[in-house]
């Protein structure tokens, strides 16, 4: 018989908005997170960056702050948008000229 998947190796196989939504239990608006998805999943690592250096050793909570942050980062997008959060480093770049020419962010850099 397969041994369970640890929280990582669970956590490894989702790859939508969605996948972490439903495996974290958080409810959800499907058109907030069809606008959003990207911008959710990249606040949702900012948050988790925060205690990647000290995570609890306890599964079911570091699930529980998981889920805490899922929840906030879905929030931050409920009644904002990604250009206002400016969660991309695309949306912190201004061209120098200051006449609404476009600039260029390479791309290891717009994804922070």
């Amino acid at each position: 018989m397969d041994e369970p998947l640890t929280l990582e190796e669970a956590m490894e196989e989702l790859s939508s908005a969605e996948d972490f939504l439903d495996y974290l239990g958080i409810a959800y608006d499907p058109a907030v997170v069809n606008v959003s998805r990207l911008h959710i999943l990249q606040r949702f690592r900012d948050y988790v960056a925060r205690i990647e250096d000290a995570p609890p050793e306890d599964p079911e909570e570091r699930k529980g702050i998981y889920r805490h942050w899922l929840a906030r980062a879905y929030g931050d997008f409920v009644h904002s948008s990604g250009v206002a959060e400016k969660v991309f480093a695309v949306f912190h770049h201004r061209p120098m000229d200051g006449g609404g020419t476009t600039s260029f962010v390479p791309v290891d850099k717009a994804f922070r």
